[in-house]
């Protein structure tokens, strides 16, 4: 389950996405994410799935790989699911006790189940193909004009980058954790939730310590190379559009437009 999460890898490979400026990535992302909300209907989201599918296939990462993350939302998936059925009021098309399964109540869990799907995909399209160094400088300069109202960007954008970069260290460093304690005796399977929870703590805890550890090694190394933010630093790479990425914008434009024309016509 811990090697499933993509979220926050970095897959190399030599396609169009992964040459496209980090700042162009980010703004399909949130057009993609928007078009999600945007779309209800199935002739919707048969648009967000050809758009989707275009972008992963564009992007040279085996699909394989990008749809192995969901194995990490399954739980979620299913909660959502399922308290949607139950909760939402409408047309009944069950009854046992209390509880109902209501037609409004499956169209509501399909269209979450399939936005919550899609989010998570979309995000990890745009991760596979941007390395943090990448996605660090394009939040910078995308959030830059917010340092006129005294925004710390750049130590905001440099958060979000390392929480990137460590999700796939501390997901090996718990698989490393968990096989350890399993070869100690530990047993993270059986019994029921209350005992299931108690048999997590011999592995949160060294995980927490660890977490901590590597976090103060990072800082000390910054503090020893004078690392600072702020406006005078300068980037070995500055980022420049280009006309790929000018390309991109339009088809972004062109598809939000689609996905807004979609919901004004009730499609």
């Amino acid at each position: 389950m811990l090697r499933d999460i993509t979220l926050g890898q970095y897959y190399p490979a030599n396609s169009v996405l992964h040459r496209l400026d980090p700042r162009t990535k980010l703004a399909g992302t949130m057009v993609f994410i928007i078009s999600v909300f945007l779309f209800h209907t199935l002739p919707g989201y048969a648009v967000a799935t050809v758009f989707l599918a275009a972008m992963i296939l564009i992007s040279k990462v085996p699909v394989k790989f990008i749809f192995k993350g969901l194995k990490a939302i399954f739980m979620i998936l299913m909660i959502t699911v399922v308290f949607n059925i139950i909760l939402t009021p409408g047309e009944v098309l069950w009854r046992f006790g209390f509880l109902k399964i209501t037609k409004e109540g499956i169209s509501l869990a399909v269209r979450m189940a399939i936005r919550l799907i899609y989010l998570v995909i979309g995000s990890s399209v745009m991760t596979l193909t941007t390395t943090p160094n990448q996605l660090t400088d394009g939040l910078e300069k995308a959030l830059r004009p917010l340092n006129r109202i005294h925004v710390p960007v750049h130590e905001i954008a440099m958060m979000m980058s390392i929480a990137l970069r460590f999700i796939p260290i501390l997901m090996e460093e718990t698989d490393k954790i968990m096989k350890a304690q399993k070869a100690r005796g530990a047993d993270f399977e059986n019994g029921n939730l209350i005992q299931k929870a108690k048999n997590m703590i011999p592995l949160l805890v060294p995980l927490f310590i660890s977490a901590f550890r590597r976090a103060n090694d990072l800082a000390m190394a910054m503090e020893a190379r004078c690392y600072h933010g702020g406006d005078h630093r300068t980037q070995m790479k500055p980022l420049k559009y280009q006309n790929r990425d000018r390309a991109a914008y339009v088809v972004m434009f062109v598809y939000l437009g689609i996905a807004v024309a979609f919901r004004v016509i009730g499609l």
